[in-house]
Formats: C-alpha cells, structure tokens, sequence
C-alpha cells in the first residue's frame, strides 16, 4: 500500500492507512485466538509474557500484538494488588508480603518493557508499518491511533520546518526526490541478519536453508 507522489508535494503517509480489519469478539474468542500461538504444556500467563516479551526484544520488525495476553495480565495484576492490600489487612507477615510485592514487581516489568518495545518500534518504523496491511493488522487498536497521532506529528513537524522551504520536487518526506521510484526515505527494520533461536521441543534433525 504505497502513498502516492502528487507533483513536488510530500504525499499525505495518513492518507494510505490500511483498514482496520481486526475484530472485536468476547474475552473467549480472545483467550481461543491467543492459544493458538502457545503450545500444548502447561505454562502460567507470566511465562507467556515472557516469552512474548523475549520474541519482540529480539525481533527486528513488529510483531503480532497478544492483546488477549496483555489483557490477562493486566487483570492477573490487579488480582496480585488486591491480595497484597488483602494481606496487609489481615497482618499477613512481612515475608509473605514481600514475596507478594516481588511477583508483582516481576510482572509489572514484563508487562511494561512488552508494550514499551512495541511503541519504541512503531515510533521508528511508523512509515514503513503504514504502507503494509500485514504490518498494519499486528498493532493492537491503541497502537494503531498511536501510529496515526505520530506520522500525523511527524508530517506537520516536517512540512513547518524543512519540506515548505524545500524546491520543487523535493518536498516529500517519503522520498528523496520527484524522480525516486521508491519511498527511499522511509526507515525500515533490517531482516537481513542473525537471530538466536532456543529450542522448546525436541523435533529431530532439521535441514536448515543456506
């Protein structure tokens, strides 16, 4: 989905949003559509976290949002606030609410570092997610009016700044010049390189593409 050059002007990056096309079903059809990215063992939804959140810090692109994960979270959180206020209402002893306030503290970082690397790359890569459908759909419904509010940002910050004062031609903030044949100045995640990768299952020996 690539913005269109008209003449010298920069192309409105807004204006080739892709369509919306997640959709709303109940926390079930969320918790049925995120079992499908987990295997059969029985894991908690902290160990999903983390391991959501190892994927996307190693990742070079954005990722899928697990929005029915963060969701579970953030209620599996409140749950943890509520039983440390609990205990201390009780006289719970000091240990027992300490290693209350250590789990906490442990899933507030998980949940917090996810989500702050996934706004980190729409930040960066805002241009390039907006001209794929593909990228587009992996952002949650927050993130994609995040997305939105940036390039809606960017675009005005340039064009008051920089593009109004350049020639003709050469007021866009996709591409170089009128006579690129590609948006040359739209930054994109490196997918050309090395990655670790850490075994879950033994699957035998597996031919891996040179």
């Amino acid at each position: 989905m690539s913005s269109s050059e008209n003449g010298g002007a920069g192309a409105d990056p807004s204006s080739s949003t892709p369509k919306n096309t997640n959709a709303n079903g109940s926390l079930e059809a969320f918790w049925t559509q995120d079992s499908a990215f987990d295997t059969a063992e029985d894991v908690t939804d902290v160990e999903l976290l983390k391991r959501a959140w190892r994927n996307e810090k190693a990742a070079p692109e954005i990722l899928v949002c697990r929005h029915n994960l963060v969701q579970r979270a953030r209620e599996q959180i409140q749950l943890m606030e509520d039983t440390i206020v609990a205990s201390a209402e009780s006289g719970a002893d000091d240990l027992m609410q300490s290693l209350y306030r250590m789990d906490l503290d442990r899933t507030l970082f998980l949940l917090r570092s996810y989500l702050r690397t996934r706004l980190l790359k729409i930040q960066k890569y805002v241009l390039h997610i907006l001209k794929s459908e593909e990228l587009w759909n992996r952002l949650s419904e927050p993130e994609q009016k995040f997305a939105q509010k940036c390039t809606d940002a960017l675009q005005k910050h340039l064009e008051q700044s920089v593009l109004s004062r350049l020639p003709y031609g050469y007021q866009s903030m996709l591409r170089q010049a009128i006579s690129s044949e590609e948006d040359d100045m739209v930054p994109k995640p490196q997918l050309d390189t090395f990655v670790f990768c850490k075994i879950r299952d033994a699957i035998g020996s597996v031919q891996m593409d040179e």
